[in-house]
């Protein structure tokens, strides 16, 4: 009697609604095949074919995106980590060059869940996804109002959009199979990704030094170059406070000179 009261309110249903129910219906299958069953009348063939489909062009994106994550995990472990983020993640996005960074925050998602992956997963996966990041950005540089020509220590430097320090605990520059250390390093891995004018993206070590100028640079946006300077002096407990200025003013001009820098901001 249940099965017959289930069939009569399928026929029942609206055309419409019937096929957004197979619909759902596959696609939890597609996702999951060994957790959803199929709509029934689709031979296996078929099945085997959207399976396949959609499973080869997720595997096909992340794949060329993640290189270094994809060889050091190697098989089994990427295809099977691959199917738990196409089974498990509910992406915002249909955007195909988004889904990095879905899997990015699955990833991230598991680790604050407690999963028990590898720490140096999630830092190497943004290291190889700030690429693709950078190079999709809208921002220019000609949108932020600067003086190219302007004193880096009177006026406020504008750090371009283009141009991220990044840090991280574990050498993720270094990684690669068979050279993964059993624990980060005393010192953060401290980087600078930039795109430059032909949309080429390179990644460069930076300093401790500099990597704190670029962090106060965006964290105190109103201090001039030379009040920034005169700030991190005192951090760095300099015992010269002036000579350190006449340093960093050589390094904020390397800095526009490398197109880390705009020049100062204008009204």
């Amino acid at each position: 009697r249940c099965w017959r009261g289930t069939r009569r309110r399928r026929a029942s249903m609206p055309a419409p609604e019937q096929l957004a129910a197979q619909q759902a219906r596959l696609a939890a299958h597609v996702r999951d095949p060994a957790g959803e069953a199929p709509p029934p009348g689709i031979e296996e063939r078929r099945l085997q074919v959207y399976r396949d489909l959609f499973f080869n062009s997720v595997r096909g994106i992340l794949s060329s995106n993640f290189p270094v994550l994809r060889r050091i995990l190697g098989e089994p472990a990427w295809p099977e980590l691959l199917r738990a983020f196409y089974r498990e993640h509910r992406s915002a996005t249909p955007l195909f060059p988004e889904l990095p960074r879905e899997f990015l925050q699955y990833l991230q998602a598991r680790a604050d869940a407690g999963a028990g992956d590898p720490p140096w997963w999630l830092e190497l996966a943004h290291y190889e996804w700030v690429e693709l990041a950078l190079d999709l950005s809208e921002e220019r540089d000609e949108d932020v109002p600067h003086d190219p020509a302007g004193d880096l220590l009177d006026g406020v430097p504008a750090p371009s959009p283009l141009a991220w320090p990044l840090a991280y605990a574990w050498p993720v520059h270094q990684l690669a199979p068979g050279r993964v250390p059993e624990a980060p390093p005393a010192a953060p891995t401290l980087l600078l990704v930039r795109r430059d004018a032909a949309f080429n993206v390179r990644f460069h070590a930076l300093s401790p030094l500099t990597f704190r100028l670029l962090q106060r640079l965006s964290g105190q946006p109103a201090l001039t170059g030379r009040e920034q300077l005169l700030a991190l002096a005192a951090e760095a407990g300099a015992p010269d406070a002036e000579a350190f200025v006449a340093d960093g003013a050589r390094m904020l001009a390397q800095l526009r000179h490398d197109g880390v820098l705009l020049g100062t901001l204008t009204d």
